[in-house]
């Protein structure tokens, strides 16, 4: 879908002016009949993936907290906020999807969200835990996943987790014993046994994407962070609650920063 077809009024001009110079965006948003990305390859991104799970979300979200983790130009935050959540706070590391973040919020009227310059490792350093955590489209950019999840797990989420990551390789998931000898070698061969591909170089002409999960890999890995999965609500978005690590009598499951 082109979304560039239609002419910009003149009074438009300035807007659409402002949008190009913070670009380019990675999320495509109406900001009063000018979209921030009219030539996205995925036309009307994220909306049209949002509109897909947004069923399975609570309509109501008056009094609840959010955490938008990698929220890049803010999408995701801005309809917490549309859904009424009181306090929304979206981090990210890259100072110019918080810059176009800010902007759209201003521009659509959600000035009160809370933007902020934040990795995911850091996440500790926000002191407290948030009703619904989005990690969305973030996984695959980190070389240290797992690490991120336990840390999302031990810091922050206070209830429910939203969270997509690309995948691939095989849809299926072979169901698993909870424990195989060390002589059993062909259940790695399965291909729906959980494989995290590695990426050395680049893939989609990103090198920032550094880890690949196939479907069985990214659920196991939210169960291992100690995530249960509520609803697999689009094929790579999972609505998961935080429960107990497995394991955690024996100890922790990563080396966790300090808590602030």
């Amino acid at each position: 879908m082109n979304l560039a077809a239609r002419s910009i009024a003149p009074d438009e001009s300035d807007l659409r002016a402002r949008i190009d110079a913070l670009g380019p965006w990675f999320h495509n948003i109406d900001l009063g009949g000018v979209w921030t990305a009219p030539d996205h390859f995925l036309g009307d991104y994220p909306g049209d993936k949002f509109r897909r799970f947004a069923p399975h979300l609570p309509t109501d979200l008056t009094g609840k907290t959010v955490l938008d983790i990698g929220c890049n130009a803010g999408f995701y935050s801005m309809e917490m906020k549309r859904r009424g959540a009181e306090r929304v706070v979206g981090v990210d590391s890259d100072d110019r999807y918080l810059a176009q973040a800010r902007f759209a919020a201003a521009t659509l009227g959600y000035d009160n969200i809370e933007f902020r310059k934040l990795s995911v490792y850091d996440v500790g350093a926000l002191g407290e835990t948030f009703d619904v955590v989005i990690f969305m489209g973030v996984l695959y950019h980190l070389r240290h996943p797992l690490l991120a999840l336990d840390l999302i797990h031990e810091h922050v989420a206070g209830d429910m987790l939203i969270f997509q990551s690309m995948q691939r390789g095989s849809d299926d998931v072979t169901p698993l014993e909870g424990d195989y000898p060390f002589e059993q070698t062909d259940i790695f061969d399965e291909s729906g046994y959980p494989k995290l591909h590695f990426v050395e170089r680049e893939y989609a002409h990103d090198w920032t994407n550094w880890w690949v999960p196939n479907r069985a890999c990214a659920e196991a890995m939210l169960r291992s962070a100690g995530f249960t999965i509520e609803t697999r609500a689009e094929d790579e978005v999972y609505i998961c609650r935080r429960s107990e690590m497995p394991y955690a009598a024996y100890g922790p499951g990563a080396v966790y920063p300090m808590k602030g």
